[in-house]
């Protein structure tokens, strides 16, 4: 019997990995499935466990974007729109690095999650299109800024005004991926630099993804200059580098108030 479409998550060695898992669709993202990812990644974010998220497709496609057959009327597009938003900025605003393992097409909203991930790994034969063009639909503002802030904005408009596809190597030349691999080496490489950013201080990695992002205020940078005071990373990191050792970085995200 076929499982339904969905988002499965499975977690090793400090890492989350998140599956688009609607392989009769081409991974295609339906309404339930955009409505599920901020609930899903909330644990996640708040689980000490979890040091990094991969976020994949099932199979050989990442996703081929929305299930359009919700979207033929104003009620669905607008349930759509809203829930596709909302997923993208809760996957954007998750606190720990998150990476995007991409194989086959990586279209629409596909497109639209791997661009919210902090970095993104693609395989040999990788495709990747932003295609609204195609159906009349308005791209939301803040996924347009993200995108053009990733490829810059020629190669925004390319993907926007056009809806082609690009192929691996045009897309890491402008910058849509960081990392092209062999298709039978995506997985070895993606769970290796997971591995490395586990072993990595959090605090630093929390702290340059705020600052990477939209600049923070003052009161931002001072935060995080108290954090690092209160922490022993820096100390712990300059033992473990003198001492030819491993670090064992213990800065943890303090809990909410």
């Amino acid at each position: 019997m076929t499982a339904p479409p969905r988002l499965t998550v499975a977690t090793a060695d400090g890492t989350a990995t998140v599956t688009i898992d609607n392989p009769a669709r081409r991974n295609a993202m339906t309404p339930a499935m955009w409505e599920s990812l901020p609930a899903l990644l909330a644990p996640l974010a708040a689980d000490p466990a979890v040091r990094v998220l991969v976020l994949t497709g099932a199979g050989d496609t990442f996703c081929a974007g929305a299930d359009i057959s919700a979207l033929t009327d104003e009620d669905g597009l607008r349930a759509t729109r809203t829930a596709a938003v909302a997923a993208e900025e809760a996957l954007a605003a998750f606190p720990k690095p998150t990476l995007a393992a991409v194989r086959g097409h990586c279209v629409g909203g596909g497109c639209q999650l791997a661009v919210a991930c902090d970095l993104r790994f693609a395989a040999h034969g990788a495709a990747f299109g932003v295609t609204p063009a195609k159906l009349g639909i308005v791209y939301p503002a803040a996924s347009t800024r993200r995108l053009v802030r990733l490829a810059g904005p020629a190669t925004a408009k390319h993907l926007l005004f056009s809806a082609e596809l690009i192929d691996h190597e045009r897309a890491l030349r402008v910058g849509l991926v960081d990392e092209v691999c062999p298709a039978d080496g995506l997985d070895e490489r993606v769970r290796g630099y997971a591995a490395v950013l586990a072993s990595r201080s959090l605090l630093t990695q929390y702290a340059a993804k705020e600052f990477a992002g939209d600049m923070p205020g003052d009161s931002r940078s001072a935060y995080w200059a108290a954090q690092a005071a209160a922490s022993t990373d820096a100390l712990e990191g300059a033992t473990a580098f003198l001492t030819r050792r491993p670090p064992s970085f213990t800065w943890t995200p303090p809990l909410p108030s």
